[in-house]
């Protein structure tokens, strides 16, 4: 029973901070609301694409009216762009041009109603969405699962280790394994196919994705070790939240991006 409890935590945990993680990226898509004579639109603007195509922009909304997305490069002084969008009878559906690997776009959309009445989404500022190299399937989704029972175990060995139960010995060490594997191994392969780059974290950059994989990398490396020949829980523990903490950081925070005026490419 409780190891069913442990586990149902465990999960609970993981499951919560992924989706945190997900929804608080920077890469995560703008949701916001538009008001259009009197009624209420919900609309969300993509932060994301994959460069092999354009990156069509949909928002539902009626027939009759219009819109223009407004577009430029990212911190790049030149004038807006501007595209014309179309209704395909449920949507109306926009374009913007595709860029090279971490290349960013700001955008913003114009909506028009028949009566000329105007407006602008988002309200605030524009939208800025980078655009990544294709991941295959094959290499991304193990990177995926592995990153995500790393996690789980992590948190399961904290939790009994929080307990003083012998079973975080060995789930703390499968935690590590799976750390190595996803994070170490297939992260900075998914990095290269999607930016260029096997790792771009120290001593070669500041991308605060890799960095913060290191850091629970050594923090678990710390803890298995210490537990190798006597039971220390509190360096489980600890590597455990350190690892939980690192998770909850926004994905691609401080990620890659062009530089366009040098062409290269930067973090952090």
């Amino acid at each position: 029973m409780k190891n069913f409890i442990f586990w149902t935590i465990a999960v609970l945990i993981t499951v919560s901070a992924a989706m945190y993680q997900r929804m608080t990226g920077p890469t995560y898509p703008k949701r916001t609301k538009v008001t259009i004579e009197g009624t209420e639109y919900k609309v969300s603007l993509k932060r994301s694409q994959t460069n092999t195509h354009t990156c069509k922009i949909k928002i539902e909304l009626p027939a009759d009216i219009s819109g223009k997305i407004h577009f430029k490069r990212f911190r790049i002084e030149e004038e807006w762009s501007v595209s014309e969008m179309i209704h395909d009878g449920t949507h109306l559906v926009g374009e913007l041009p595709s860029q090279p690997a971490a290349g960013k776009l700001e955008y913003y959309i114009v909506l028009m109603t028949p009566s000329g009445s105007l407006s602008e989404i988002p309200a605030d500022e524009p939208v800025v969405i980078r655009f990544k190299g294709n991941v295959p399937a094959i290499v991304m989704i193990p990177h995926i699962f592995i990153m995500f029972f790393a996690m789980l175990l992590s948190n399961l060995a904290g939790l009994n280790a929080a307990f003083g139960r012998p079973q975080q010995r060995k789930q703390g060490q499968w935690a590590l394994w799976l750390l190595l594997a996803g994070g170490m191994i297939l992260g900075p392969v998914v990095q290269n196919y999607a930016f260029g780059d096997l790792w771009t974290g120290i001593p070669f950059g500041w991308d605060l994705t890799d960095n913060k994989t290191l850091i629970a990398v050594i923090a678990w490396i710390t803890a298995v070790v210490m537990n190798r020949r006597k039971e220390r829980p509190g360096y489980t523990i600890a590597a455990a939240v350190l690892l939980l903490l690192v998770y909850s950081i926004p994905h691609s925070l401080f990620g890659s991006e062009l530089d366009y005026a040098t062409g290269t490419v930067t973090q952090g």
